[in-house]
């Protein structure tokens, strides 16, 4: 069963031997607060959108019900599919990597918010290199998803990494074939480091690869990757733990390498300023320090600002809530970047501004 199936999310995820432990019981503290008045929601709640962070929403959702009773029907599609969907209105909530402009935003009625951080990282499937042996540039591998570079022994590789036996295999490039955040994320990071890809290909959560094989979802990717000897893709860092992905250490801004992990995910996000971000629009890419992962990012949330039905508005943001309160842990075990407090806190002030008809927030933390 695919992850893009309309079924409940802990569902279609245990049906993914990848992300069946994405699933699994988390520990924590029990529901406080709101959590108990999603129950007024008949139905459940849907969602549909990002797949980068599918393995958390499905952790959240599997624990939630367990203590509220409410249902989450998430369908991870692609943000572009979320950004659709919250549009013509048949979802309750949409999610994206990609984060909409607040011009955008306003135009749609739209509000946007961050649930967790976390990392894109090339994955490959190359016969004798062990995760984080290879060392890839920005530069090398943009050159490697515009088809200029297609051996993996070429000089460019090579002179990255001495002494590391790389196959003379032809490059098989693997990317996203639908809409998506994590699209967005690595070709804004590869436009911004190679003004050639930039030309050639551009950033955007769809964009028209001059290479390779299409996957669909992160899920999609990674499955391409690990049938085909001597692929390149990249996905977000828990679909590459939970697959045993062979991954790459990238260059950071400051001129080192380093390996992905929820610490340099973490650095990347540690002078990020929400409070100067209209429309919680902000990017968090080739950000300096040594430690900081390159290619980092937040999802999103997109609700209407005007809830038509006040319930249900009422029970988004009572999980989400909830989520914020005792979804961390579960978060940092599946290798994403919980947001700070004082962020949680400025966006649940925030949630003042999401009314319903009568023009009172739906919500009140």
């Amino acid at each position: 069963m695919k992850l893009s199936r309309i079924v409940t999310i802990c569902a279609a995820l245990a049906g993914s031997a990848a992300l069946l432990a994405g699933c699994g019981k988390a520990s924590g503290p029990a529901a406080t607060g709101g959590g108990s008045s999603a129950s007024s929601a008949s139905g459940g709640l849907s969602g549909a959108g990002a797949t980068f962070p599918a393995p958390i929403y499905a952790r959240w959702a599997q624990d939630y019900q367990q203590q509220s009773g409410v249902s989450l029907n998430y369908q991870a599609i692609g943000s572009g599919g979320g950004i659709k969907q919250i549009e013509v209105k048949t979802v309750d909530f949409g999610a994206s990597d990609k984060p909409l402009k607040p011009d955008e935003l306003d135009k749609a009625g739209l509000y946007q918010f961050p649930t967790v951080m976390g990392g894109v990282v090339p994955i490959m499937n190359l016969q004798g290199v062990k995760p984080g042996q290879l060392h890839l540039t920005g530069p090398v591998l943009a050159a490697i998803f515009e088809g200029a570079v297609t051996r993996g022994s070429e000089p460019r590789i090579a002179a990255l990494n001495p002494g590391v036996k790389l196959p003379g295999l032809p490059i098989t490039v693997v990317h996203r074939s639908d809409g998506s955040g994590t699209n967005f994320l690595f070709t804004s990071y590869l436009s911004m480091v190679s003004p050639e890809f930039k030309r050639k290909v551009g950033a955007s959560d769809s964009v028209q690869w001059p290479t390779g094989l299409g996957g669909k979802g992160n899920d999609g990717v990674a499955a391409f990757v690990k049938q085909t000897t001597g692929s390149i893709g990249y996905v977000e860092y828990a679909y590459a733990t939970q697959n045993n992905m062979t991954y790459a250490d990238l260059q950071t801004h400051d001129g080192g390498f380093i390996a992905p992990t929820a610490k340099a995910f973490a650095a990347a996000a540690a002078g990020a300023d929400w409070t100067r971000a209209p429309g919680n629009y902000l990017l968090l890419l080739d950000q300096p320090g040594a430690n900081s992962w390159p290619i980092t990012g937040a999802t999103f949330i997109l609700v209407y600002k005007q809830q038509a039905d006040p319930a249900k508005g009422k029970a988004v943001l009572s999980f989400f809530d909830w989520a914020y309160k005792n979804g961390d842990a579960s978060a940092a075990a599946l290798n994403y970047v919980p947001l700070p407090a004082q962020v949680k806190d400025l966006i649940r002030k925030q949630w003042a501004g999401i009314t319903g008809p009568d023009g009172k927030p739906v919500y009140t933390p």
